[in-house]
């Protein structure tokens, strides 16, 4: 907790005015952006940037940082005024590029685009929801890591800048009820109450209040002026002190503050001032400077904090090495949990051998590599949206819970959005391999977390659960039939569906060993045979190629191709035993992951797929969308173009034609064209 005493000065005012008139320059030169936000924010940001944040633009993730999240993205140009200021790679020239092509400036804040960012933020309610994660993310790495009577190798805060529009986002209220359980005392939140929206002020639609919320969550809760900096001062001061309970601080403030003719304005929310109003809000501010000036005292004020941040660096990096050495292998584990480390050695002995007599679900299987993994690595946590005794995501260590901070199993309630956007901001933290689950039908709801995380390439595993018609008797509410084709067309995200245990088993691999990105895994409930594949039939290994030949035909000479995913796949094994018997040379594609098969060379894929071979089948239990691009033209896709019913799945694979004698119907109409 800081023991400072507050100090305000001419220069801090000339500060605040220069955040004020760069922000308001960035968005006139670039003709597009939200100038209201940073001039309403500037004396806040200001206040926290020089006497509280904890950095080093030296070295942006250095992992004892105090992190800051700009939560309402939309307000980047006092994000990136902030940057500039303070010494991080970012130039006036970069200041002046806002919002243009491959700037280090782009319209919203991007993670791994701007020195200093620290996650990507626009969607309202992501940021805050993200620095949920990086609190717990905090507080389990500190737990596994252990301290010391003299040393805190994470003593740090996460800052969040959040909007009216943040607060009222339902993610946003899922992840704070989240983090009030959590009892996340690392976290503080200065929220921007300037009362208004695009369509005019909140009151139009909003009436609650704010803190009382809060304080219901189960958060320390305070409001101040946000013109009056001592306030704002004590105030965050005070919730540094609160040590258990996450604080949210009330900051009035003034849209657009200082232009004569939009502040308290809408107009001031989403478009630039305009020459005239930019030019009237200066001799407002009395500033007389050319444009994109920044004097030197303002830099100079903005390079002590940075000097306070590198030698609070030092200090602490001269408190690590001791501590570092305190317990065997801490070192090692700290690389690991925060630096990424060595994970190669993980999954290279992956079970992939099972009872060919006991038919299992994937779903089984997934829990099986899931702990396999977890039993390996530390770095692996996460949990389900209440649903962990059926997506089988449980784990050895217990619950993660403010008595048990080094618990593994997160039970984030029935809030599918933040445990999406609490997972990405675990992985934003350090180098924690975050998991969700939940059943596929609900992906819907977490669409955004999905996005983002594909976006940041985080590499967060998501497995989803219930993945067809075979979800049975809860009916269509609960049958996936879109899903699939929704999953794979966010960009970056890896959907893999296995086939049989091993290729579950497989998928995990995959998952885990990917670095750059994200991961479904889609599994079923209903039992599948294990596939015998110490014979004819392909090694599972090879499910690492995104799709690969199961089975072929003699001299691997097919005239009939059947790709399958899932469930389908055995559905598609048993066609391919009865046509083999006929005398049709077919061969059974096993397709888990389209977006892995995409990387593969031409020549592999060809030999997948060859394009002489035009007769060909998908069978997928879902919507064909997307699959017209590996069966071709002369092909068909073997899919599910309706809502489900509410039977026994045996039932509805038969009402909706998913059985062996319609298969093998379709198979030779398709290859009779194709003759």
């Amino acid at each position: 907790m800081s023991s400072k005493h507050f100090n305000w000065t001419d220069q801090d005012q000339i500060c605040v005015d220069t955040i004020r008139i760069l922000s308001a320059e960035m968005v006139q030169a670039a003709n597009s952006g939200h100038p209201g936000m940073p001039m309403g924010f500037a004396k806040p940001a200001h206040l926290l940037w020089t006497r509280f944040l904890k950095f080093n633009p030296d070295n942006p993730f250095w992992p004892a940082r105090d992190r800051f999240i700009l939560s309402c993205g939309h307000g980047s140009a006092l994000n990136y005024s902030l940057l500039h200021l303070a010494g991080y790679n970012l130039s006036i020239d970069d200041l002046k590029n806002f919002r243009q092509l491959g700037s280090l400036t782009p319209g919203h804040p991007e993670f791994g685009v701007t020195p200093g960012v620290e996650t990507t933020t626009g969607p309202l309610g992501a940021g805050i929801s993200n620095a949920v994660g990086m609190a717990m993310g905090q507080r389990y790495v500190r737990e596994t890591l252990g301290n010391s009577d003299s040393f805190n190798a994470l003593d740090h805060y996460i800052y969040v800048v959040a909007s009216d529009g943040d607060l009222q986002e339902g993610v946003s209220a899922e992840a704070s009820s989240l983090a009030g359980r959590q009892k996340l005392g690392r976290m503080i939140v200065l929220y921007d109450d300037n009362s208004i929206s695009i369509e005019g002020g909140t009151d139009l639609a909003w009436s609650e209040d704010v803190n009382k919320r809060y304080e219901a969550y189960g958060w320390h809760t305070q409001a101040v002026d946000g013109e009056d900096p001592e306030a704002l001062f004590y105030a965050i001061q005070n919730a540094q002190g609160e040590t258990v309970r996450p604080s949210i601080i009330k900051v009035k403030t003034h849209i657009g503050f200082g232009s004569p003719n939009k502040q308290d304005s809408e107009s001031s929310h989403g478009s630039p001032l305009g020459v005239e109003e930019l030019e009237l809000t200066r001799k407002a501010l009395g500033w007389d400077h050319e444009p994109f000036t920044v004097p030197d005292e303002v830099y100079g004020v903005y390079a002590e904090a940075a000097d306070c941040g590198r030698s609070k660096h030092e200090e602490w990096l001269e408190g690590w090495e001791e501590w570092s050495q305190g317990l065997p292998g801490r070192k090692e584990l700290w690389d690991h949990l925060t630096g990424g480390g060595n994970r190669d050695y993980v999954t290279e002995e992956m079970p992939l051998e099972f009872d060919l007599d006991k038919p299992l679900a994937t779903r089984q299987a997934s829990g099986t590599a899931l702990n396999f993994i977890a039993d390996r690595d530390p770095g692996i946590i996460g949990g389900c949206a209440d649903l962990a005794g059926s997506v089988k995501t449980t784990v050895k260590g217990g619950s993660f819970l403010p008595e048990n901070p080094g618990g593994r199993n997160i039970h984030f309630g029935i809030r599918e959005h933040a445990m999406g956007s609490i997972a990405n901001g675990m992985a934003l933290y350090g180098s924690l391999r975050p998991y969700t689950g939940t059943f596929l039908i609900f992906s819907d709801y977490m669409r955004p977390s999905l996005r983002l995380a594909g976006l940041m390439n985080l590499p967060v595993i998501f497995v989803f659960s219930h993945d067809s018609i075979g979800v049975g008797e809860d009916g269509p509410t609960h049958q996936p039939v879109e899903h699939y084709a929704a999953l794979r067309a966010i960009p970056n995200l890896w959907v893999i569906r296995p086939g049989d245990a091993a290729e579950t088993m497989i998928a995990w691999k995959m998952a885990y060993d990917r670095t750059d990105g994200p991961t479904a895994i889609l599994t079923g409930r209903q039992k599948l045979p294990i596939i015998d594949r110490k014979g004819q039939f392909a090694s599972a290994l090879e499910a690492q190629h995104g799709a690969y030949v199961l089975a072929d035909a003699p001299n691997n000479d097919p005239e009939l191709i059947l790709l399958a995913t899932g469930s389908e796949l055995s559905l598609s094994m048993q066609a391919y035993e009865k046509l083999s018997a006929e005398g049709v040379k077919v061969r059974v594609v096993s397709f888990p992951c389209w977006e892995v098969f995409e990387l593969q060379s031409d020549d592999y894929k060809q030999s997948v797929l060859p394009p002489s071979v035009k007769a060909r089948i998908s069978v997928e239990v879902g919507i064909a969308q997307g699959w017209d691009k590996w069966v071709g033209d002369g092909g068909e896709c073997f899919s599910m173009e309706s809502f489900g019913a509410s039977a026994p799945a045996p039932q509805l694979f038969e009402k909706f034609g998913f059985t062996l004698d319609n298969l093998l119907e379709r198979a030779k109409v398709v290859l009779e064209r194709n003759r």
